[in-house]
């Protein structure tokens, strides 16, 4: 789908959007059409239940003296231009336009200067959004099933600023298509070795990336990430990824980011049913927003100094696996108890966080993981889980959140939780034994390994597959938190 920005005209093809706000409110050029088709639009929704709330829809077959071949009305609400809804607008119109087989229309936006210019972007940026599809491996699809929209058309009083405007923001989109293909791919197109690949390939946009294999990580003392790749055939990786953006701060401690990889989960010698295990190909979903975020940075030249950082594992069942019971010891030291094999994200993030902090120094870690199913009982898929050490860091993650849409709900920690991961064998146990409080122990188990750095955790396994089209987001994978993030670094930590 080609996305183009031009100035008003007539038009006599295809299909016209036009915005309507609450009580059925036409635009000035939507009364015109209104007065042009005899009125035919105010009648079609006189006779409908569309009243113009946000993202309400009602497709009218256009009359013969309008030229075209229909009218999508779509609900704006207040009309105050609110950028999520905005967005997801974007995201209605291409998905209506694609079910009605349409292969051309043009959005009309009436809002004059910088705020046409805006919301024309954001309509765009929900459109590419929206747009996007996983088929590589579909070799007969019904002609019926595939999306016919060639050609969306934003019509604004200034089209130039517009497509700057969209410039920016269809660099965070790629990098949420680039992370959407990543995630969906089968485990046995992407394991550890060909994720490093993906995350190598950003050099060309000027990120500095490091693969570290086994050798240098056992060098290091990783023995909890790869305790839990020590089963599979695929070797485990730690991919490190440096954005200088900001270069007159190189003096300046750097942010930092940090994902977990699982590249396929079994749950190693601690099976997982099979019942649904093929969902554990998106189980690297955190190291995968991490290198989507990189992505984002870089591709929009972002004026920040970023670390990004993803442990990449498989944890398979073979003789070699890790065992319940092994005793392993961390890169910092510490001695952790795997009673279950299953609990292995937080073994891959130990040591990728303790790497980055004893490397890097940054200012502060944010880890992304699709690490508990029990985030999915607490949360749904509606928030990810928030967790974190310093408030200041908390709020601003939380606010991002509500600003994009990809929302965050933060949960407790504390000595009573810390207390739960003591064993009696090593320094610390990798569950708490029991079925209470699954995700904040898990929480509590990564800041052991967080020293007094400002740190937050995102457990992301509520969201980070869809199993249903939304606005914005088609179904399968998300690429939640890159939006988040991004919007996270240009609020905060952007000069």
């Amino acid at each position: 789908m080609k996305i183009n920005f031009a100035a008003p005209r007539s038009l006599k093809s295809g299909t016209i959007v036009l915005p309507v706000s609450e009580g059925r409110k036409l635009t000035s050029a939507g009364q015109v059409l209104d007065r042009k088709s005899g009125g035919a639009l105010t009648r079609a929704m006189a006779a409908s239940r569309f009243k113009g709330r946000g993202e309400e829809h009602l497709a009218v077959l256009a009359p013969a003296k309008l030229g075209v071949a229909r009218v999508l009305l779509i609900g704006i609400g207040k009309g105050d231009g609110e950028r999520n809804l905005v967005q997801r607008n974007g995201g209605v119109i291409v998905a209506q336009l694609n079910a009605a087989g349409e292969t051309e229309a043009t959005v009309m936006v009436e809002e004059p200067g910088e705020a046409g210019a805006r919301a024309a972007a954001n309509l765009a940026f929900g459109a590419r959004l929206r747009a996007y599809r996983f088929d590589k491996y579909r070799t007969k699809e019904k002609p019926e099933a595939k999306p016919t929209l060639a050609n969306l058309t934003f019509q604004v009083k200034d089209p130039a600023a517009a497509k700057r405007e969209f410039a920016t923001l269809d660099k965070v989109a790629e990098a949420i298509c680039f992370t959407r293909d990543i995630v969906s791919e089968p485990a046995n197109v992407i394991y550890p070795e060909t994720l490093a690949a993906r995350a190598l390939s950003l050099r060309k946009l000027g990120v500095e990336v490091e693969v570290l294999d086994e050798k240098k990580m056992q060098a290091l003392g990783m023995g909890a990430l790869l305790g839990v790749g020590q089963g599979s055939e695929r070797p485990s990786r730690l991919v490190v990824m440096q954005w200088k953006g900001a270069p007159k701060a190189k003096n300046k401690a750097p942010i930092a980011f940090v994902g977990k990889g699982v590249t396929f989960d079994t749950g190693g010698i601690s099976i997982k049913p099979a019942d649904g295990m093929w969902d554990m190909k998106w189980d690297m979903g955190g190291a995968g927003v991490v290198i989507g975020l990189m992505m984002a940075l870089a591709g929009r030249k972002a004026n920040v100094n970023v670390v990004g950082i993803g442990g990449l594992v498989e944890n398979m069942p073979d003789g070699n696996a890790q065992r319940p019971g092994d005793i392993v010891t961390s890169m910092s030291g510490q001695t952790i108890e795997v009673l279950n094999t299953d609990a292995e994200g937080r073994l891959v993030l130990a040591d990728a966080l303790w790497y980055c902090q004893d490397r890097f120094k940054p200012q502060f870690m944010v880890d992304l993981a699709t690490l508990t199913g029990a985030i999915i009982i607490a949360l749904g898929t509606e928030h990810a889980g928030l967790f974190s050490n310093d408030d200041k860091l908390a709020s601003q993650l939380a606010a991002a959140g509500l600003a994009t849409g990809e929302k965050l709900w933060r949960l407790p920690l504390g000595e009573a939780y810390d207390k739960m991961m003591d064993s009696d064998a090593a320094d610390i146990k990798n569950i708490s034994g029991g079925r209470d409080a699954g995700s904040i122990t898990a929480a509590t188990f990564i800041e052991r390994f967080v020293n007094k750095l400002p740190w937050a955790h995102l457990d992301i396994a509520g969201v980070t597959w869809s199993k249903r089209d939304t606005a914005i987001t088609p179904k399968g994978a998300t690429a939640f938190g890159v939006r988040l993030l991004d919007r996270f670094v240009a609020d905060n930590y952007e000069r």
